[in-house]
């Protein structure tokens, strides 16, 4: 059985409400340990012997979806190992808080921009990996464009015409997101005002390079 699939049946067995796995993957020897370390180096693995070791977390990186890639990897090298749970954590018991929509948290984002606004680029930040498949389908509207490593979205949101969802369905999709139980954070990055495109269907924003 391969590792990516061992990992993720892994994470099935966890107990509900679960923060960290340390886990380790055991080889038949420390050059393949070394080269197995060397595929899994956005882990920050540790390696000793024929053993590589690391952590991944839900809420902070190294993320289970950026391990799964990285034992891909290794399974892609046919360098077998054994992999195997060393230890779990769970999560703190939440404080009970009084609890921010999506959508209501949209509508403060919103009304802080100029009257004039025109267009924005926002993030949608889930507070769980586990909710990243619904939460995509369910903003499927918005076109949410995941750029890192996060469980997060962005998307752009164009007031009259131009790319972009309209800002009632940014709000529809969020108020759907908050039907399901889906929590996280909603913040505009980036706003202009009055735009008035030539000869285009709106402005462009590139962000690290590429456009948005």
């Amino acid at each position: 059985m391969a590792l990516a699939d061992d990992f993720r049946a892994l994470l099935e067995d966890l107990p509900k409400g679960w923060e960290e796995a340390s886990i380790l993957v055991r080889f038949t020897d420390e050059e393949q340990a070394r080269r197995a370390a060397a595929l899994l180096l956005s882990l920050n693995p540790g390696q000793y012997d024929g053993v590589v070791r690391f952590v991944v977390s839900r809420r902070a990186t190294p993320f289970p979806d950026l391990a799964l890639r990285g034992l891909r990897r290794v399974d892609a090298a046919r360098l077998g190992g054994e992999l195997a749970l060393v230890s779990s954590t769970l999560s703190a018991p939440a404080t009970e808080t009084p609890r921010t929509s999506l959508a209501e948290a949209w509508d403060v984002e919103v009304a802080a921009l100029p009257p004039d606004w025109s267009d924005v680029y926002a993030e949608l930040e889930l507070r769980s990996t586990d909710n990243l498949e619904q939460g995509a389908l369910l903003a499927a509207p918005i076109n949410p464009a995941r750029v890192d490593e996060r469980p997060a979205f962005r998307f752009r949101c164009a007031r009259k015409f131009g790319y972009g969802a309209a800002p009632g369905m940014v709000r529809r999709c969020l108020e759907r997101l908050d039907g399901a139980d889906i929590r996280g954070e909603v913040h505009i990055l980036r706003a202009l005002s009055d735009t008035k495109p030539w000869a285009t269907q709106g402005p462009v924003w590139y962000v690290d390079g590429r456009p948005v």
